[in-house]
């Protein structure tokens, strides 16, 4: 009875218990409506991920927020990372007094970070990266319980704050537009574990205050603009366990004792920095090692055979450096590193090791995924050893003097996805094992001496993105079964002899962006179906021997960036189809047989993109073109009316059709949006963008100017992100031939690949940010300039200003370099190139002194088995195309282009080099030329007109009589002087070649060589 007249009583105030509760919670505004401003802030919630902060749920339980119920409810979570949300971050944030955990990691905030975050005394983790947020860093001083600080993948600007909290643990403010310095202040936080500021734009050095961080475990600041030597408060950290300095511009030499002071080290960045001297053999005591990245150095010596004592390393890249392997002893290395029983990636490319390549190669470890031996010096047969590594996943050994035929048994490597053995001296066919191989992606076997046709069960290789075979010997057919390989991407099959049509398959290949099959026998009609290869950017189908007319479907190819159908046999007319495509930026149609009006539209508005000479029967077109009319057809019933329709009204018509097409397409091109292309010539490089370009050089500011010539200015820049310095050639495009130099250097760097060419990175065709034409082409830079500044600039010495110092030796192999440079061109090349416009200024030095020849804009191209040459890529000129003074005496004269005109040209640098005398000198007048004043001098009186550096040389060694030095210095210049006279004879028959030449003046380097 009384429990049950209690009951509703109970009940009641059970029920008004809680209604207090929840009236009171409720009523707490503190935190409720500072979140209900953060949810207005928010433009776009894709994964409705705040569907539940309505007022039909308590806050406490809306997605993300966690509270605490200690004392009263409050937030102290807030965490939506990876939600998508889209928005700016409210301030009101900042009345979360309570929270201590804010993520709102990895979505689209943009704004800025607001600054009453730093009004949160109980925040431990603040974590926003991986959004847009941009502005400065606030202070967060106030912060005092903050341990991690991730703002990481932003686009924050401003200086790394100075007042940190003191607490903080973890720093992550990698990749954002950060400047100035690290600030010593960093250095107070003693508790800091991690810090990194990598992918920035910080200088300066790491501060010396940094040696207090003992706590310190991760340092990165790679990738930045920082400098100086080896930052030496490093080797106080003794706990660091990853190191990254990567792709700054720190340079000197790495403390020898590195390893020894970080012994708990297990990953290390130094790469792409100017660090020098021996790979301190310490690096090995630092027994966790893992990875090692030194790369793009210029170490030199031996590569430490002591490697081998790293158990766990599973990273080992030293690329790009100077290292030297010779000897078997110098080899140790590579014997030493099978005790790396983890060891996947190892490279050591680009670097000066030689010689046959040992068989402990077959030692390294079985779980070896990468092997990069690329761009050294290495010889003898294909190397058995690598037949034991069955899990390499990539085998690159190209830009080597490897000989002999591709073994069979590399069919076996059933891992392999990418195999790079181009430029190299490989003979033989194509080994039909290697369509075991699966999971092939690459396969790049350009620039060797294979014969033989290609294998049609490369067909089967489903997973192909890459066939490059171009610059061989191969012949036969094309085979039909490549074409239905639905990865592939790229084709380039150049420069062999290849004959018979192009098999219709070809529209099968739907993924195909780069079609390069010129400089064959190829034969027949262009299958129509190439037009249902819609993905083609890149078609060069040049200098062949196709018939019959241009298939109209080839304007189907919406994407086609560039066609190149020159020299063929086709007939007919130009298809219309071609002006509709709206991303064709070069068509070249030259030397054909086409007839007929030129279409008037798209590309054919541009003369400076479009190749048509060589076609008698073209007529029409737009203006630019200079062609003759096209015949008019009268018709004998035509009335009066009918005249006047015809005569006015049709043409005004059209005009005004024309001018509105005209405007849409130029609104269109300048507001499109800025896009690299990869040229034929440059399709294995790396895409790079205009606005690239524009960050490299800091809007090709005039400081970063360092060279003008006739058809454009070269800037120094640094590519982002990995820092790269390169020299940027930006064509000027208003100057007449400027557009043909683009192209012709293009062309001339499609296939050469040697240590004595300027080595070209990438190229950009695109639109500027006014929506004019754009090109340029990116270089390796060389930081010792040119030829020509070498020889005439000056230095101080004492107060006075004299010419810079030039030894015998190093002139000597300037030329040597040269004439190997030259050799290639006219030699080992399937199409010979003519430099045409060499000088002084076209030859630039890196750091070492070694010569490249760059400058390519004059080339020309050999088109048969004949000795002339012609231009392949413009019409006849009466304008000399070279410099005065270098220019040989045929070619002034309008004659043919031949490689005796590059000889003439290296005879006069030659001469110009030893005499330090310009051939555009004052005293050169009145048919006085440095080839005759050499002639004149000549044997006798040499002495007398070479350069007085040479005299003085070793005149002040006390161990050598002065008559033997001058005997045997007037006997190396006679030589020398010798050889300029034989390039330089004024009929272009009585001049040696070029491979004469290179085998003089090495046998007179070498001479020397052993004398001294």
């Amino acid at each position: 009875m009384k429990l049950t007249a209690m009951g509703p009583f109970f009940l009641v105030l059970i029920a008004s218990c809680i209604h207090v509760v929840i009236c009171s919670s409720n009523g707490n505004h503190n935190d409720r409506l500072p979140l209900l401003e953060f949810k207005k802030a928010i433009s776009l919630d894709p994964r409705q991920a705040l569907m539940s902060w309505n007022d039909s749920t308590h806050f406490c339980s809306w997605e993300g927020v966690l509270c605490s119920v200690k004392n009263s409810i409050r937030v102290i979570s807030l965490n939506l990372t990876n939600r998508g949300l889209v928005g700016q971050i409210s301030p009101s944030l900042g009345n979360l007094t309570f929270l201590k955990i804010l993520v709102l990691s990895t979505n689209s905030f943009s704004g800025e970070i607001p600054r009453s975050l730093g009004h949160l005394p109980h925040l431990q983790i603040l974590s926003l990266q991986n959004n847009t947020l941009q502005g400065r860093i606030p202070t967060l001083a106030n912060c005092s319980k903050l341990t991690e600080l991730l703002l990481a993948n932003n686009q924050l600007t401003g200086q790394i704050p100075v007042d940190l909290p003191q607490r903080l643990e973890n720093l992550d403010l990698t990749t954002n537009n950060l400047t100035g310095t690290i600030p010593d202040s960093v250095a107070n936080i003693t508790m800091l574990q991690m810090f990194s500021c990598a992918m920035n734009y910080i200088e300066g050095n790491i501060p010396n205050e940094f040696a207090n961080l003992l706590r310190l475990q991760v340092l990165l600041v790679s990738i930045n603009k920082m400098s100086g030597l080896f930052p030496q408060p490093i080797l106080n950290i003794s706990n660091l366990v990853e190191l990254s300095i990567a792709i700054n511009d720190f340079s000197g030499v790495v403390p020898s004792s590195i390893g020894n002071s970080l012994p708990d080290l297990q990953a290390i960045e130094l790469d792409d920095n100017f660090f020098h001297g021996h790979i301190p053999s310490s690096l090995t005591n630092a027994s966790k090692l893992y990875s090692i990245d030194i790369s793009s150095n210029k170490f030199t010596g031996l590569v430490p055979g002591s490697f081998g004592k790293l158990s766990k390393l599973t990273w080992l890249n030293l690329q790009l450096n100077k290292l030297q392997a010779r000897t078997t002893q110098d080899w140790k290395f590579m014997g030493s590193l099978a005790n790396c029983t983890e060891l996947s990636e190892l490279s050591v490319a680009y670097n000066y090791l030689a010689g046959q390549l040992p068989n402990s190669v077959g030692n390294l470890s079985s779980m070896l995924q990468g092997l990069f031996l690329g761009g050294n010096q290495l010889s003898g047969n294909f190397p058995s050893g690598i037949a034991n590594l069955r899990n390499l996943v990539t085998v690159s050994l190209f830009g080597n003097n490897f000989t002999s035929v591709l073994p069979e048994w590399l069919g076996t490597l059933n891992s392999l996805q990418v195999i790079q053995l181009s430029d190299n001296f490989f003979t033989g066919p194509i080994p039909s094992s290697l369509s075991n191989l699966s999971q092939l992606i690459s396969l790049d076997l350009e620039s060797n001496q294979l014969n033989g046709n290609i294998p049609p069960s490369l067909g089967g290789l489903q997973m192909l993105q890459e066939l490059l075979i171009s610059s061989n010997n191969l012949h036969g057919t094309i085979p039909k079964e490549i074409f239905t390989i639905p990865t592939l991407v790229r084709i380039s099959l150049s420069f062999n002899r290849l004959q018979a049509p192009l098999h219709a398959n070809i529209g099968n290949a739907k993924q195909l962006t780069y079609l390069q099959i010129s400089s064959n026998n190829l034969s027949g009609e262009i299958p129509s179906t190439l037009g249902n290869c819609e993905s083609l950017e890149i078609v060069v189908l040049g200098h062949n021997f196709f018939s019959g007319s241009i298939p109209a479907s080839l304007g189907n190819i919406s994407n086609l960036h560039f066609l190149n159908l020159s020299h063929n046999n086709l007939t007919g007319s130009i298809p219309v189809s071609l002006s509709g495509l709206q991303f064709l930026e070069q068509l070249d149609l030259s030397f054909n047989h086409l007839k007929g009006e030129v279409p008037t539209k798209g590309i054919f508005k541009n003369a400076t993109a479009l190749w048509i000479n060589g076609n008698q029967g073209l007529c029409g077109g737009p203006p630019g073109l200079h062609l003759l009319a096209c015949p008019v057809m009268h018709s004998n019933s035509a009335n009066h009316k009918l005249s006047v329709i015809w005569k006015i009204v049709i043409p005004v018509a059209i005009v005004l059709v024309f001018a509105a097409v005209f405007a849409f397409w130029l609104f269109r091109r300048r507001n499109q949006k800025t896009k690299a292309i990869s040229l034929p010539s440059l399709g294995r490089f790396p895409r790079i963008s205009y606005s690239d370009l524009v960050r490299a050089t800091e809007g090709f500011a005039r400081y970063n100017l360092i060279g003008q010539g006739r058809y454009g200015s070269v800037y120094r820049g640094k590519l982002f992100p990995d820092g790269k310095e390169v020299a940027i050639k930006v064509f000027s495009l208003e100057t007449r031939g400027a557009q043909k130099s683009f192209i012709a250097e293009c062309s001339a760097l499609r296939n050469v690949r040697h240590r004595n060419l300027v080595p070209i990175l990438t190229a950009c065709s695109s639109i500027d940010s006014n929506g004019n034409d754009f090109k340029a082409l990116v270089y390796e830079f060389m930081p010792r300039g040119d030829l020509h500044n070498l020889l005439y600039s000056t230095h101080s010495s004492e107060g006075s200003s004299c010419l810079n110092y030039i030894s015998l030796a190093q002139r000597l192999s300037i030329m040597v370099d040269v004439s190997d440079a030259l050799m290639y061109l006219h030699h080992n090349h399937q199409g010979a190139i003519v430099h045409c416009d060499l000088k002084p200024r076209n030859i630039l030095l890196d750091d070492d002194l070694v010569a490249h020849v760059g400058d390519f804009g004059l080339a020309r191209f050999k088109l048969d088995t004949a000795p002339s040459f012609v231009d392949s890529n413009s019409t006849s000129s009466v304008a000399i195309k070279g410099t005065i003074g270098y220019i040989a005496p045929e070619y002034a004269a309008g004659g043919q282009v031949s490689t005796a005109v590059d000889v003439y040209s290296f005879g006069v640098v030659l001469l110009e080099i030893f005499t330090r005398r310009s051939p555009t000198d004052d005293m050169f007048k009145d048919g006085m030329t440095i080839a005759k004043l050499t002639e004149i001098n000549f044997p006798d009186n040499v002495l007398q007109i070479v350069d007085p550096q040479l005299l003085q040389e070793l005149e002040q060694r006390e161990d050598v009589p002065t008559t033997i030095i001058r005997d045997s210095r007037a006997q190396i210049l006679h030589s020398v002087l010798s050889i300029g006279l034989c390039c330089t004879k004024t009929s272009p028959n009585e001049r040696i070649s070029m491979q004469e030449v290179a085998a003089k003046l090495h046998g007179i380097q070498d001479a020397y060589l052993r004398g001294n």
